[in-house]
């Protein structure tokens, strides 16, 4: 782990600051922000943010081959995107031994065992097949074993099923697709398809445990307004990637919060069962954004949504940050402001590139010219010394 910065004050950008773009000075010191004549560093054409909370990152999950996945290499690309904080979704899953219980274990356990090298606070959320009642208990022991703070259910063996029955050229697509052979995926489905009847029940023992362990839970891709109320009414809040914006008005008539995906900003997905992000910003039906399975997204997508017009940048920020961390429960971070962790991405306001992201008040991705202005700053102590 990269030691903590030296008290440094950041002048001259536009900060978001008390959910207003304002140019006014950033300090921090011993991992928190807070105030004080520390020593300058002129960011004059940047933007410093607050620091990105991805909520769900499938991204990674091609650095995951083999018995040691690279963190090292996922937590560099995070925090090459502005990401201070992100929550790995790893699939709990019947598909292949890639989304299996087993597989969502050894990337726990190697989780905790690079923490301490860790730049980017990253944190383990599952996607749970609703269908894995028999791992049950393996589940459970997972979410206490490495503290695992979030869980989303999904549905996927029933759509699998209904293709295998009525469109089995669609069921080879998704095979392939999942980088299997059709046969393999059908044996897979067909182990799991007589614990559908006691799916109802294991929710419900779900959602109770979870609740015990302060767990926030959801589930992804609901294609109904009646699938998200009958999960609303289990508890199961987050709505994450909902299949219309009916779902959307359904979760946001109870209360419960909607993530988006940034990427569908930025190109959206006509062959994806996802409403389209844009149009639930418009409407007023979006919490947050998620990264999903491009890293660089939210930033990217906060801007865009700026250039649409849908939104001014320090609410479309808020989308990637504050309502995130809101959601989870992080009131530690999201904002700029006294006393919360030294969380911010500085961003080059031409360009719009991530120059620098610090995390806990450690620097974890440089580059650019606001590198040669940090070392300016770092270099005239030694100037003087000498």
């Amino acid at each position: 782990m990269s030691p903590i910065l030296p008290p440094l004050r950041l002048t001259g950008a536009e900060c978001l600051r008390d959910g207003a773009m304002v140019r006014r000075s950033i300090a921090l010191r011993d991992g928190r922000l807070t105030t004080g004549p520390f020593p300058a560093v002129d960011l004059t054409g940047y933007y410093v943010m607050p620091g990105v909370v991805d909520l769900h990152s499938t991204s990674f999950q091609h650095l995951l081959s083999g018995e040691t996945p690279d963190l090292a290499l996922i937590d560099r690309e995070a925090a090459s995107h502005g990401v201070t904080t992100r929550f790995l979704a790893q699939p709990w899953s019947w598909e292949r031994e890639s989304t299996s219980p087993e597989a969502a274990a050894q990337l726990g356990r190697a989780l905790i065992a690079y923490r301490r090298r860790s730049l980017t606070d990253l944190r383990l959320a599952l996607s749970c097949e609703r269908i894995m009642v028999a791992d049950e208990d393996a589940l459970l022991d997972l979410v206490d074993a490495c503290a695992v703070g979030q869980v989303v259910f999904s549905n996927r063996a029933e759509t699998a099923a209904d293709l295998l029955r009525n469109d089995p050229d669609a069921f080879a697509q998704w095979a392939w697709t999942w980088g299997t052979r059709t046969e393999r995926l059908e044996a897979a489905l067909r182990r799991v398809l007589p614990q559908a009847a006691s799916v109802p029940r294991h929710l419900c023992r779900l959602a109770e445990a979870f609740d015990a362990r302060g767990v926030i839970y959801g589930s992804h891709g609901d294609q109904t307004a009646e699938t998200r109320e009958h999960y609303s009414m289990i508890g199961a809040g987050l709505c994450l990637s909902p299949g219309t914006a009916r779902v959307a008005a359904a979760a946001r008539a109870v209360g419960d919060p909607v993530l988006a995906c940034a990427e569908d900003v930025l190109s959206p997905a006509p062959q994806r069962r996802v409403a389209r992000t844009t149009a639930l910003i418009d409407a007023g039906l979006c919490d947050a954004l998620v990264s999903d399975r491009h890293s660089a997204s939210p930033v990217q997508a906060a801007f865009r949504l700026t250039e649409l017009g849908l939104l001014p940048l320090e609410r479309a920020w808020a989308l990637i940050a504050e309502k995130p961390a809101e959601i989870l429960r992080l009131p530690d971070r999201g904002v700029l402001a006294p006393g919360k962790r030294a969380d911010l991405v500085i961003i080059h306001a031409e360009t719009r590139q991530v120059e620098a992201t610090i995390c806990g008040g450690r620097l974890t991705f440089m580059t650019g010219e606001a590198a040669a202005r940090f070392l300016g700053v770092a270099a005239e102590p030694r100037m003087a010394a000498e």
